[in-house]
C-alpha cells in the first residue's frame, strides 16, 4: 500500500511539473506575442519633450514651405510634418524661432526637430542630424521687377542680400564678388529691402523666391543658381530614435501617394522621382 501510494505521489508531482511547464510555455508565447505586437511599437518608441506632442522648430514666414499666423501655419512643410506626425500617433505644435538660432535652439531642447526647409550640409551636420531629404532646391537671382539685372554675373561691386544663416547667404558671400552682402533675419525683410531699393538683388532659395515672384508682381526671378541642395528634418544629436521614427513615416508617405498630393498642391507639378526614391526609411 505504501508502494502504491509512493507511485500516485511520483504521478501526481509529474503532472503538476508538466502543467507548470506548459503554463510557462503560455506564457512565453504570450510574452512573444506582445514583445511582436510591441516590436512596431518599439519601433515607435522615443521621447519627445512633451508626451503626445511633437514640438518643432520653424522659421516664419518662409513662404510656401511655412507661413500664417500662430496657430494656423500653413505651407508645404506643414502639411509633411502634420502628416508624419499623424503616422506617429502625436499632436503637432510649431514654434516660430528665427533660422539664425534655430540650431542652437534645438540643442538647448526647446524643440524636438526642426522643420523650415532646412538645407543637409557637412557644416550642419557637425552639430545636427538629419532626416532622409524630402526636397531637392537650388538657389536664386531674385531683383525688382523693373531690374535691368539678368544674372550672377552682373552682380560684381553691387550691394545684394540675402536671409541671415541661410545657404543664399553662404552663396552670396562666397561666390559673388558683391560690394557688400547684407543679411536679413527672414526672408521678407530681403523682399522688402529689393522693393525699397536698398539691394540690387537678392540669393534666395528658388521656391520661395519664385512664390514671392508669382504672388506679389514686384520681383522676379533672373537666374536659376544650381546648388544640388537638399532639404531635410534637422534634429539634435541625442535624438536618435526619433529621427529613425521620422524616417520611417517619411518612408511611407514617399510611397502611399501622399509626399505627391502634398507636392502638387504647393508647387503645381509633379514631385522629382529621385526624392520618392530616396531614403531606406530608418
Amino acid at each position: 500500500m505504501r508502494e502504491k501510494r509512493r507511485s500516485l505521489l511520483v504521478v501526481a508531482l509529474l503532472a503538476l511539473v508538466c502543467a507548470l511547464a506548459l503554463a510557462a510555455c503560455g506564457d512565453d508565447d504570450d510574452d512573444d506575442g506582445a514583445t511582436q505586437t510591441n516590436g512596431a511599437t518599439q519601433a515607435q518608441q522615443f521621447d519627445t519633450i512633451e508626451a503626445g506632442v511633437l514640438t518643432v522648430g520653424s522659421d516664419i514666414p518662409y513662404e510656401p514651405f511655412e507661413f500664417g499666423r500662430e496657430p494656423d501655419y500653413e505651407g508645404f512643410d506643414i502639411d509633411m510634418v502634420n502628416a508624419i506626425a499623424e503616422r506617429l500617433g502625436l499632436e503637432v505644435k510649431i514654434v516660430k524661432t528665427p533660422f539664425d538660432t534655430i540650431f542652437r535652439n534645438l540643442a538647448q531642447g526647446r524643440f524636438d526637430m526642426v522643420a523650415s526647409a532646412t538645407t543637409i550640409t557637412e557644416e550642419r551636420k557637425r552639430t545636427v542630424d538629419f532626416s532622409d531629404p524630402y526636397f531637392n532646391a537650388d538657389q536664386s537671382v531674385v531683383v525688382p521687377a523693373d531690374s535691368d539685372i539678368q544674372s550672377v554675373a552682373d552682380l560684381e561691386g553691387e550691394v545684394i542680400g540675402a536671409q541671415l544663416g541661410t545657404t543664399g547667404a553662404e552663396y552670396a558671400q562666397n561666390e559673388i564678388d558683391a560690394a557688400d552682402v547684407r543679411t536679413y533675419d527672414v526672408v521678407d525683410d530681403a523682399f522688402q529691402a529689393l522693393q525699397a531699393g536698398q539691394i540690387v538683388a537678392a540669393i534666395i532659395d528658388f521656391p520661395v523666391a519664385k512664390r514671392a515672384e508669382v504672388e506679389t508682381g514686384d520681383v522676379k526671378v533672373v537666374e536659376t543658381i544650381q546648388t544640388d541642395e537638399q532639404y531635410g528634418f534637422a534634429f539634435a544629436k541625442e535624438s536618435t530614435a526619433l529621427r529613425d521614427a521620422v524616417n520611417r513615416a517619411l518612408a511611407e508617405i514617399k510611397q502611399d501617394g501622399t509626399y505627391e498630393e502634398i507636392f502638387r498642391k504647393w508647387f503645381e507639378a509633379d514631385p522629382p522621382a529621385e526624392i520618392l526614391q530616396s531614403g531606406s526609411g530608418g
